[in-house]
């Protein structure tokens, strides 16, 4: 890891920030540039934010030091925020969804991206023995307090994945993880490699009107999260293995009182 010189970097990233935020687009971008020349491990979401404004292609994720900050500063506030302020009730809807498909009890289940442990809370009673990863270690830490896991490791999704030996899952949950992948080829493999035969893959996505989409996959969208359409989403899916049982169309949350709109996708596995 680069030693990084914090009131420069600060001082850099304040400065673009404000020229985004007063719409001088190439100026900013210029100045996101320099943010990546000063933080090239990007724990300021510089490089998202340039593809956001459209100045090259989307990153095939957000950074792991981006996303790692982003969530340990806020894991004191995420529930009352995401769930209160920004209306944020996706893992009642996968519950609410899962039994309306009389699917579980489940004996394992995987919960990536698991936070503060909203979806472990509303999958509480419909599982038995349960995984949380997340990348964000104090966001693991309250999700240990509130005792909804058997298990849970501080790590990234993908890594997790493609590292882990463990016995495979009857379901494998990732709400609000999509929106820091870009590609989803790694992420179908990784599930599929740790599902059992016949297993459920239950997943969010946030998605912009086709209009905005055009022809890509993924893109980064103007709260520097990504957006998926959702027939890339089925293609790569479907290349790993997983049928779609259900796809919703969703409400994921507001961002500054505008609505999100998602998709919630349930998947087997053919295994």
């Amino acid at each position: 890891m680069s030693i990084i010189d914090e009131k420069k970097l600060a001082k850099a990233y304040n400065h673009a920030l404000k020229l985004e935020k007063a719409g001088k687009r190439d100026e900013a971008a210029a100045a996101w540039r320099e943010v990546l020349e000063i933080d090239p491990d990007d724990h300021g979401g510089a490089s998202v934010r340039l593809a956001s404004l459209g100045f090259g292609d989307a990153p095939d994720r957000a950074p792991e030091a981006y996303v790692t900050t982003l969530f340990d500063q806020h894991a004191d506030v995420f529930d009352k925020v995401l769930v209160e302020d920004l209306g944020y009730h996706v893992p009642l809807i996968l519950r609410q969804r899962l039994m309306d498909l009389g699917a579980g009890p489940f004996d394992r289940v995987l919960d990536l991206g698991c936070g503060t442990g909203l979806t472990g809370g509303a999958l509480e009673d419909m599982a038995g023995d349960v995984t949380g990863v997340d990348l964000a270690e104090n966001m693991v830490q309250i999700a240990h307090e509130k005792g909804l896991y058997d298990t849970l490791y501080v790590a990234d999704a993908i890594d997790y994945l493609e590292d882990n030996d463990e016995e495979a899952y009857d379901l494998i949950a990732a709400t609000d993880v999509l929106p820091y992948l870009g590609s989803l080829e790694r992420f179908f493999a990784g599930c599929a490699g740790n599902a059992k035969p016949r297993s459920l893959l239950a997943f969010s996505s946030e998605t912009l009107p086709a209009d905005v989409m055009g022809e890509r996959g993924f893109m980064v969208g103007g709260y520097q999260r990504f957006a998926h359409a959702k027939g890339y989403v089925e293609k790569s899916a479907a290349a790993f293995g997983y049928t779609m049982i259900e796809i919703s169309d969703i409400l994921v949350r507001y961002e500054q009182g505008a609505p999100i709109s998602g998709h919630l996708f349930i998947a087997r596995y053919k295994g």
